[in-house]
């Protein structure tokens, strides 16, 4: 949660989105309040070029998630199918959600 808090409230991202840092902090808020805390058993140190991102592997991996959402597809999705994980840009995943 604290990488996306980092990433998610930098200047670029809040341009981007359209949001203020209240707002992130909300969605965040609210993300964390449904979340299921995921165990690390096992660390694939270092796979990624960014050890942040490293973390957010593992966190996938680990927690048997079905995709993993970021604008940064460009690092995560060499390692795609070596994990089988699939990766959504977050405009992807919204449409995917509307389609349902």
């Amino acid at each position: 949660m604290l990488e996306y808090e980092s990433v998610l409230t930098r200047a670029e991202h809040l341009e981007t989105s359209g949001l203020s840092v209240t707002e992130v902090n909300s969605v965040l808020d609210a993300l964390a309040a449904v979340g299921e805390p995921v165990r690390l058993p096992f660390h694939w140190r270092p796979i990624l070029r960014d050890a942040n991102d490293d973390m957010v592997l593992e966190a996938a991996v680990n927690g048997r998630a079905d995709g993993l959402v970021t604008f940064n597809d460009r690092d995560f999705l060499p390692v795609r199918a070596e994990f089988n994980i699939r990766i959504f840009s977050p405009r992807d995943l919204i449409r995917k959600l509307e389609k349902k």
